[in-house]
């Protein structure tokens, strides 16, 4: 619930600042790990995705990787995360 804002804010709570800084901003990305989402959000938020998006739970934070800081990055093209997003 509450779309790229909230995985954003998660991450950053958690210590992941300077990825998301990155994806935010212009530049390279930096990457992040299938284990570092899993950790931040938990087992239920990632069988609750995985559903949503109907793809394996084992596989959504592969998955997320890969897409999640494209994902960021694209929909913050002046520097900012709509709060829409």
């Amino acid at each position: 619930q509450g779309g790229l804002a909230a995985i954003v804010a998660r991450l950053e709570q958690a210590g992941l600042g300077d990825q998301v800084k990155s994806w935010i901003g212009n530049g390279q990305n930096l990457p992040i790990s299938a284990h570092q989402l899993q950790e931040v959000l938990g087992n239920e938020t990632v069988r609750q995705l995985a559903t949503r998006f109907g793809i394996p739970a084992d596989q959504l934070s592969n998955v997320l990787a890969q897409v999640l800081p494209k994902a960021v990055d694209q929909a913050s093209p002046n520097g900012a995360l709509p709060p829409a997003a």
